[in-house]
């Protein structure tokens, strides 16, 4: 039996718990609010007073916390308990510059530290499926690879660049929220037509949206912005859009106007839809 620590037992950390009881693990838990941690006691986990306490004889410690400031905080607390050849796993979504000095400074300490972010929600966990990103050290990656696989089902290693995972999250996140405050603009656009919110989705039957990211985002990637819908026909079409939302309030297309409206009259309204992203790329 492996004997675990999960610091770290919001939504998603209890969810990795519960999964890891589940597949026989013996596992200890901490959390800085103690009742989020004592809650999994009926379920078998161990709970600790204290990180160090709850590192002691763990082969591994996964942290799934809130920022950066908390895991600094929390490695601090759990060192004197750690023992020399224990992995810590980090799963916190954390800033990549902070997370390459986080993995230098502890690795080169002694300290077996690898970041490991994941796409993965609370069901997806107790279920061992999603993804986890990891990239670090090649030789931690390799010692906790069987374990990872466990837990997600599907496990993606970027390399020895420390903060690689940690900005391929932040994109992934981005993505995720920019299609929901996006989702929300398409809903209020469609009710100040008179249109529910259901029936707004049913272009996405006659879209190809998934071809479309790839194939615009290759173009803009590349700074290729040969017009095949032009920036100022696409402002026209967000003018319409704004207007038939008839002033309510939107999260991501007046955003996009504005910057559609700088880009025109810098003298690009004739290139492609894609030059939005001409300073980001070139």
């Amino acid at each position: 039996m492996t004997s675990i620590t999960f610091i770290g037992t919001g939504l998603l950390g209890s969810a990795f718990v519960e999964a890891a009881l589940t597949r026989g693990d013996q596992v200890t838990v901490w959390n800085r609010t103690p009742a989020k941690a004592a809650a999994l006691a009926a379920l078998g986990a161990r709970v600790a007073p204290d990180p160090a306490t709850a590192v002691r004889g763990a082969a591994r410690v996964h942290l799934v916390l809130t920022d950066d400031a908390v895991v600094d905080d929390v490695i601090a607390q759990l060192r004197s308990g750690l023992a020399p050849d224990t992995i810590i796993i980090d799963h916190t979504t954390t800033q990549p510059a902070l997370t390459a000095e986080r993995a230098h400074r502890l690795n080169a300490a002694g300290v077996r530290y690898l970041h490991c972010p994941v796409f993965i929600g609370p069901a997806m966990a107790r279920k061992a499926l999603g993804t986890i990103m990891a990239s670090g050290p090649a030789a931690l990656f390799d010692a906790v690879k069987p374990a990872l696989e466990r837990q997600a089902a599907k496990v993606e290693y970027l390399g020895e660049r420390a903060d690689l995972a940690a900005v391929y999250k932040l994109c992934g996140n981005a993505f995720l929220i920019g299609i929901a405050g996006l989702l929300a603009d398409v809903f209020t656009m469609a009710r100040g037509a008179g249109v529910g919110a259901l029936e707004a989705l049913a272009p996405l039957e006659f879209l190809n949206v998934a071809a479309a990211i790839s194939g615009r985002g290759k173009s803009m990637a590349a700074g290729n912005f040969t017009p095949s819908f032009e920036l100022s026909m696409a402002r026209k079409d967000v003018r319409l859009m704004l207007e038939t939302a008839a002033g309510a309030s939107l999260a991501v297309l007046p955003g996009i106007a504005a910057r559609m409206d700088a880009l025109i009259a810098d003298g690009f309204g004739a290139d492609d839809l894609a030059v939005i992203a001409r300073d980001a790329v070139r």
